[in-house]
């Protein structure tokens, strides 16, 4: 694991959206995979900004998105759907066919999660994949204990990362006891991937990341079995933390 050591927010996420931007046009079929939240919010401002500047074009490229609350219809404003298209998909030329984004209103929830790992390996594998550190090392909505070798599948989220969310919510209440996430092992099979790490609550967690074991008790642990793997931590996380970059 590379750690990329960023002096801001705002510096972390310029970089990255630069070298996702220059991988999108050296190869214009791309298929990235793509995160929620606060964290990547300034990467995607700065796509924005990319495409505008650079005519950078998104036409031909893929993305699968790591997860989807279920119960949730995709015109909701909580929706990870919703989310995506204002920060990023409305802006851009894209094409909708060449969006995945797991389904939470899905009848039969296993089939969807079924089909979801089915598209991944018809379109995959992913190139590039999007993702940030939850403070109890979750990664997408995988969270402690979730087998290595898990695919697309159903989750119950816990209190502390449904405390978590409850910011982007009128009333903590309203947030999603359940999701679809990508699995472990649907992740790993990306070509490289990319850790967001920003906010010095974070600082413990990419630490046990860096120092701790291997374990399913803290799933982002199983990145250090990928090969490529680039850490992008910000000031403020390094600065609590023990870690030298």
């Amino acid at each position: 694991m590379d750690i990329i050591h960023t002096p801001s927010y705002e510096a972390l996420s310029q970089e990255v959206a630069n070298y996702i931007a220059k991988q999108v046009r050296s190869n214009p079929n791309v298929v990235l995979g793509l995160a929620t939240g606060s964290t990547p919010t300034g990467m995607y401002k700065h796509l924005l900004e990319d495409h505008i500047v650079n005519k950078t074009s998104y036409r031909n490229v893929v993305t699968f998105n790591l997860d989807e609350y279920i119960g949730m219809h995709k015109l909701d404003s909580n929706s990870y759907y919703a989310f995506m298209e204002k920060h990023l998909f409305q802006h851009i030329d894209i094409q909708k066919e060449k969006i995945f984004i797991p389904d939470g209103l899905a009848v039969q929830l296993e089939n969807e999660c079924k089909s979801y790992e089915e598209k991944l390996n018809t379109y995959g594998p992913i190139d590039i994949q999007v993702l940030g550190l939850g403070e109890n090392g979750h990664i997408g909505f995988n969270e402690p204990g979730t087998p290595f070798n898990s695919k697309t599948h159903v989750v119950e989220l816990t209190d502390s990362t449904r405390k978590a969310n409850a910011r982007f919510f009128p009333n903590p209440v309203d947030v999603p006891t359940h999701a679809l996430t990508m699995g472990i092992d649907s992740i790993m099979r990306a070509k490289e991937i990319i850790l967001l790490v920003a906010g010095k609550n974070k600082a413990k967690a990419l630490e046990q990341l860096v120092y701790g074991v291997v374990s399913e008790s803290f799933p982002a642990s199983v990145l250090k079995k990928h090969p490529c793997v680039k850490i992008y931590a910000e000031s403020t996380v390094l600065e609590q933390s023990s870690i030298i970059a």
